[in-house]
């Protein structure tokens, strides 16, 4: 689980090329847009322009770029030519990126014109549950640090976490060890140590944590149709704190605060 630093070097520009494809989403506006029109542009974008390779296109069988999770989507909807956004939606996109041997992981959740309050609120507590999470990572604190802070986070504005997925290491495979639950408790689970290098991905749920798998055997909904928000970063652990290396840029200010 130890990654050297030649391969945390190779990781980190994975990881900044990933940042790149988020920078170009957040100038499209996505109300009007198909979930396809978006997959596509998101591969243009990182086999032509960055000379990288969608590492999730083909991985288990998947045809896409990306997840498209929309509204009470959790995590893995699948791009569509139906699938038109539009005002009040939010959508969480979810993509990975490889480049010389290495991938990054990560995802955010768009509000889609209009949004309703109580869907901008759970979108904003769930990117913050994101960051308090990242806030615990430090050489020596443990995966439970983190579930905790994720967690206790999501009680206090009055949501619930999934817990049928979690975070995982990250390399030259997508899914790695270790598993990061996004709950727990303090002073438990593996403790971390400099050079490990996982994903934070939080699904927050605005009703109950339960979830069910469509038909299609991809797509996961919640089971009482609330909506569901989720972020994520691939980070590292650094000799005194953390590195997150799928920053992106309207991140930079809460990452310096960190």
């Amino acid at each position: 689980m130890i990654k050297q630093p030649e391969e945390l070097l190779l990781l980190t520009e994975s990881g900044r090329l990933l940042a790149q494809v988020f920078a170009l989403l957040d100038r499209i506006p996505l109300e009007g847009k198909s979930t396809l029109e978006i997959n596509d542009m998101a591969e243009r974008f990182i086999v032509d322009d960055l000379q990288a390779r969608p590492a999730s296109k083909g991985q288990y069988g998947y045809g896409f770029v990306l997840n498209s999770s929309i509204n009470e989507v959790v995590c893995h909807g699948i791009p569509s030519q139906s699938d038109v956004l539009k005002a009040g939606d939010i959508v969480n996109l979810d993509i990975t990126l490889e480049k010389n041997g290495y991938i990054a992981d990560s995802s955010k959740t768009y509000l889609v014109g209009e949004v309703h309050q109580a869907a901008r609120r759970l979108v904003e507590a769930t990117h913050e549950a994101l960051w308090q999470g990242i806030r615990a990572v430090r050489p020596g604190a443990t995966l439970g640090d983190i579930g905790w802070a994720i967690e206790r986070h999501a009680k206090r504005n009055g949501y619930s976490v999934v817990r049928d997925f979690c975070g995982h290491g990250i390399g030259r495979e997508m899914h790695e060890k270790p598993d990061v639950l996004h709950y727990g408790k303090p002073g438990t689970g593996l403790t971390l140590r400099e050079g490990m290098v996982f994903t934070i991905e939080p699904m927050l749920n605005r009703g109950r944590r339960s979830v069910r798998t469509e038909a299609d055997g991809w797509t996961v909904v919640t089971r009482d149709g609330s909506l569901s928000a989720q972020f994520e970063h691939t980070v590292a652990v650094t000799a005194s704190s953390v590195s997150v290396l799928t920053l992106r840029p309207d991140e930079v200010q809460r990452y310096a605060s960190l």
